[in-house]
């Protein structure tokens, strides 16, 4: 019975003792700071992407390169946009790469090249209250392996943020190379001249070049707020410009290219093969993420996924971009001056 008697008061204390552990752990010394800005209106103008990464699943032609983009906002009214990507060469443009390897045909696969230009109108744009969480950094993690080996600590602070939303409306323009065997077999098909069908088994090729419009809806959340704690902390910051959207795609001009066949049974005259029964998709849509910050020097990113137009059936796309470095500025290059 004794025996039982101090197991359990040497339990109670266990227990009692990690309980004010505990409870003395959530006790933690409270901080102070000085707010060195919050102000979500007070953002750069314009913003310059490089791009030296995309990568895009696309159904027609799965493609990887580099771009350029820009941004620039017009006050609180609306905002502009322009993107330009290319595929970085042959080996990283899947449907290029297999025609100049395997195609029958005389055409030449071209470059896949994407371009955009476009404006949002703010229908509303407001600032309001919130709350924002900032992780407490300071440069001492950075001796040894600290700061990996740590479990950040933050803290809550009320901040404000700008909440945009927009009605979009721009233009876009894309060429590609096809597989045009595999589209064919798919739509069940057959590409023909006035002598008869393209030869059975050879491997054809085709370009495909599509211009369109795009109408649609964004969300946009801006904040610009920089802190500087006590007790050894860093400025701390929190100015991301934060974009979803999505937008409904139309192309009233699919061009894919007819077939031009060196044909070896006729002195090898050029046949042309047309590709008028090929069907399209004149309509699709997008939906997409946009993130950057408001420093003169940064970076962004960015990712899509929908169906585009194109051929039909080749339209599903997800695409992942990533700007580094991203130049802004406010553009006013005004100074004071005061007489002596």
């Amino acid at each position: 019975m004794k025996l039982n008697y101090a197991l359990i008061v040497i339990a109670a204390l266990w227990i009692s003792a990690n309980t004010a552990f505990a409870q003395g752990g959530l006790v933690k010394e409270a901080i102070t700071y000085e707010e060195l800005y919050d102000d979500p209106y007070a953002i750069n103008k314009l913003f310059i992407h490089l791009q030296p990464l995309y990568a895009e699943l696309f159904a027609t032609n799965v493609n990887a390169g580099f771009g350029i983009g820009a941004n620039y906002l017009h006050k609180d009214k609306a905002d502009f946009f322009a993107n330009f990507r290319n595929a970085y060469a042959r080996s990283t443009d899947f449907v290029r790469n297999i025609a100049y390897k395997n195609s029958s045909v005389a055409n030449k696969p071209t470059s896949f090249i994407y371009m955009e230009v476009g404006g949002t109108y703010h229908i509303k744009d407001e600032e309001t209250d919130t709350e924002t969480k900032m992780i407490l950094y300071s440069k001492r993690y950075q001796k040894g392996n600290r700061w990996a080996s740590h479990v950040p600590e933050h803290t809550i602070i009320p901040s404000k943020v700008r909440k945009v939303i927009g009605a979009r409306l721009g233009g876009f323009a894309y060429s590609t190379a096809i597989d045009l065997k595999r589209i064919t077999e798919s739509q069940e098909i057959v590409i023909e001249d006035e002598f008869g069908a393209f030869p059975a088994g050879l491997y054809s090729h085709s370009n495909q070049s599509v211009s369109g419009a795009f109408i649609g809806g964004s969300m946009s959340w801006i904040k610009n707020l920089a802190i500087k704690p006590d007790k050894g902390y860093g400025v701390l910051s929190d100015d991301l410009l934060l974009t979803t959207f999505l937008d409904i795609m139309f192309a009233p001009s699919i061009k894919v290219e007819d077939i031009k066949y060196r044909d070896p049974n006729n002195n090898n005259d050029i046949r042309t093969f047309s590709t008028e029964n090929v069907e399209t998709s004149k309509i699709g849509f997008r939906l997409g993420i946009e993130g950057k910050y408001n420093r003169e020097l940064s970076w962004a990113y960015g990712a899509e996924i929908g169906s585009r137009p194109s051929v039909k059936g080749q339209g599903f796309f997800a695409l992942i971009k990533v700007s580094l470095p991203v130049y802004s500025t406010n553009l006013d290059y005004g100074r004071e001056a005061f007489g002596k």
